[in-house]
């Protein structure tokens, strides 16, 4: 193999190793501290995944329709030093999480606080992530 291969080869894996870096975004790019939402329904379906845990649930809106949310919560490795477990939220559990919307209008939201079903109010959120920090539990 040439120097010059070789060089292009390791350019190459120096930019694979970034690509990570760019696709994770702060709260201030994707949500909006100025539209808090409680959202109260039930678990429809968690993923448990980098870069964020995702907890799906069905809503009842205003005029009585169901609608599928999407929230986004912290990493898994956050979660889990906060006490979470890939079972803290199941399918069908019933859930309130006080979260913040996104700016594109859907119906995504951001969590800060979770009251599960064991009446526990837990942390969601991303400390770092230029969002709200935790509030105070009881």
């Amino acid at each position: 193999m040439t120097s010059k291969s070789l060089g292009v080869l390791l350019a190459l894996a120096l930019f694979l190793a970034c690509v990570p870096v760019f696709a994770h975004h702060s709260f201030a790019a994707e949500f909006d501290v100025n539209q808090p939402i409680t959202l109260k329904g039930v678990v429809t379906k968690v993923d448990w995944l980098n870069p964020h845990i995702y907890v799906y649930m069905d809503v009842k809106d205003d005029a009585g329709k169901t609608v599928n949310w999407s929230v986004e919560g912290a990493p898994p490795n956050t979660l889990y030093r906060l006490g979470w477990r890939k079972d803290t939220l199941k399918p069908g559990d019933p859930v309130t999480i006080d979260a913040f919307k996104a700016k594109d209008g859907t119906s995504t939201a951001n969590a800060r606080q979770v009251l599960l079903p064991d009446g526990r109010k837990v942390f969601a959120g991303s400390a770092d992530d230029g969002g709200p920090k935790a509030t105070p539990t009881k």
